[in-house]
């Protein structure tokens, strides 16, 4: 994530998988910042008992935040990320369309989308200040050494060029005509209304660039005024406090009448339409539903047993996860135009047994792995054939659909294979070093490259980029997967292959005493995971022909296999 630390909620969410925290939960942190489980009652008085909520979910939050930070006003579309991305994610419904009009399709009026976007428009994006005491005392101290330094610079500078610009300055005015250049000279306090704005219409005239100044200056003067901006453009601050972007309820917005809003524009709301906050296909009296605030009436509604859809979209993602193609070909519409599941009655019994088991994340996944149809090869046999005439689509899951393996996973397995991955969990993302300082790139799995974009530059490594890798400004709820020219090129010549391979042959023949049938087998072992056939090991010490030194070229021979590169 290229958002201010935004690697806390990618962090939260690692965690929260690796921890095996319910479905439901999951889901639930992330849009109210609480567990189900950390819930309290109500006091007689009506009032909602204190909650001691983990300090850490309060970075789940970050899944609404970075809704906003895609976009150019952040505080008024955070109701519009947020209806978007909850209803393709957690509802498989494209409501987008119902910003503008009713949708064509599916049963959902404009008037439901603003009625769920109203219950996230009383939330702002809100900065969280990270550092402890210590790190803010050391911030100001740098940060106001920092600045006594800059204005030394400065003033040495303006001292410098005051009297070339003076004079460049005096030609300009003694050019205007005598009434304006009485106005000019006058003190600006003792300026009229009418004066002033005289000033203010001549100022284009009057202001004085570098390159202007530079050509009355002497040579060595020329010099040293270079030489002060180098030093002045050079002088850094201190590193930034680390900050969080979370949303917390704004009292006065949540006063604030709703109404539906013409194409989306929130400066043209149509305010003979309002709405009350709300969401599709409840009936349930909104009493009821909001007595514990609008966004937690909503998860209440959204994660119950009861929504038919909640745990079939969850499965269904999972499902693709391992398949690369969900049971319901499009993850995020369960519509009329998401077509149909090639297979109900199992997609129904994984969402019945999902909830089941308490929306079991790890159940789940166990439960597809260990499947007789995620078992399966990809490659045909005799009854393959007779399969792939039958259904070439493999609809029937006859057997397991080819695979690319994803940027990241490629990045893990040549690091893996190198022996220099570092496994360690959690922090901030990482950007690749340019090729003349590869060696220094830490490497880390490539689930923490940085990646995404900043102030429309695009901070997305290459490497992750030629593998399909999103930007991030849109919801992808699946990656393409394209086989491409550059992608055949970076295998062949990227620093990171090309280095692995050299990493990798020095593992294998250190490993084997110079070796080179054992080093052969190891090196399949690391990459492939498998032992090379009596032919592949045969070809190999041909290739090699006794010279220790082709091992490395071989190692980059493994790494552009298909076998390395897909999953069959």
């Amino acid at each position: 994530p290229a958002a201010s630390q935004l690697y806390l909620w990618r962090d939260w969410v690692t965690a929260a998988l690796n921890q095996g925290i319910p479905y439901d939960d999951f889901v639930r942190a992330q849009i109210t910042g609480q567990r189900d489980s950390e819930r309290t009652s109500m006091t007689a008085t009506g009032q909602r008992r204190p909650k001691s909520l983990r300090v850490d979910d309060t970075f789940a939050l970050g899944f609404l935040a970075r809704g906003a930070t895609t976009r150019a006003n952040s505080d008024e579309s955070i109701g519009i990320a947020a209806v978007e991305t909850i209803s393709s994610a957690f509802m498989g419904m494209t409501v987008g369309c119902a910003k503008c009009h009713d949708h064509f399709y599916d049963p959902i009026e404009q008037r439901d989308f603003y009625a769920m976007k109203s219950l996230f428009d009383s939330l702002v994006l809100e900065p969280v200040n990270l550092a402890t005491a210590q790190q803010m005392l050391e911030y100001g101290e740098q940060l106001a050494e920092h600045e006594r330094a800059k204005q030394q610079l400065e003033a040495d500078l303006n001292r410098l060029v005051e009297p070339y610009h003076t004079r460049l300055y005096d030609e300009r005015v003694n050019m205007l005509p005598p009434d304006v250049q009485a106005v000019i000279r006058k003190p600006a306090k003792q300026r009229s209304r009418a004066e002033q704005q005289i000033a203010d219409d001549y100022y284009p005239i009057l202001r004085i660039d570098s390159p202007k100044l530079k050509e009355i200056m002497p040579p060595d003067v020329i010099e040293k005024y270079d030489a002060q901006r180098r030093r002045i453009d050079a002088l850094k601050g201190p590193a930034t406090l680390p900050v969080f972007l979370t949303v917390r309820e704004d009292e006065f917005l949540k006063q604030r009448p709703r109404y539906i809003l013409n194409s989306g524009d929130a400066a043209r709301p149509e305010t003979d339409r309002p709405v009350d906050a709300g969401f599709p296909f409840c009936d349930l009296p909104a009493e009821e539903l909001f007595a514990d605030g609008l966004r937690e009436g909503f998860v209440d509604w959204l994660t119950s047993p009861a929504n038919p859809l909640f745990a079939r979209v969850a499965v269904n993602r999972m499902w693709q996860w391992h398949f690369g193609i969900g049971l319901q070909a499009n993850t995020s519409d369960f519509g009329y135009m998401g077509g149909e599941p090639t297979h109900p009655e199992l997609l129904d019994w994984l969402a019945a047994e999902f909830v089941a088991h308490d929306y079991d994340m790890k159940w789940l996944h166990r439960c597809i792995v260990t499947s007789a149809a995620y078992r399966r090869a990809s490659a045909g046999d005799d009854v393959g054939t007779e399969n792939l005439q039958r259904d070439p689509t493999n609809e029937t899951l006859w057997r397991f659909p080819l695979q690319r393996l994803d940027a990241e996973t490629v990045w893990d397995t040549l690091h893996a294979a190198a022996g220099d991955l570092d496994l360690a969990i959690g922090g901030p993302s990482f950007q690749p070093n340019d090729s003349d300082d590869f060696r220094a790139t830490p490497k880390r799995r490539g689930a923490y490259l940085l990646r995404g974009f900043q102030s429309s530059r695009e901070v997305t490594p290459e490497f992750l980029r030629v593998f399909d890798v999103e930007d991030g400004r849109l919801p992808c709820p699946v990656r393409q997967q394209s086989v491409t020219a550059p992608q055949s090129l970076l295998l062949l010549n990227a620093r990171i292959v090309t280095d692995a391979a050299e990493k990798l042959s020095q593992r294998c023949m250190s490993n084997n005493s110079d070796e080179l049938a054992q080093a052969v087998t190891q090196a399949y072992a690391y990459v492939l995971g498998r032992a090379p056939t009596s032919a592949e090991l045969n070809a190999a010490l041909e290739f090699l022909n006794g010279d220790a030194n082709q091992f490395t070229p071989f190692c980059l021979v493994l790494f552009n296999l298909d076998e390395f590169l897909y999953v069959r």
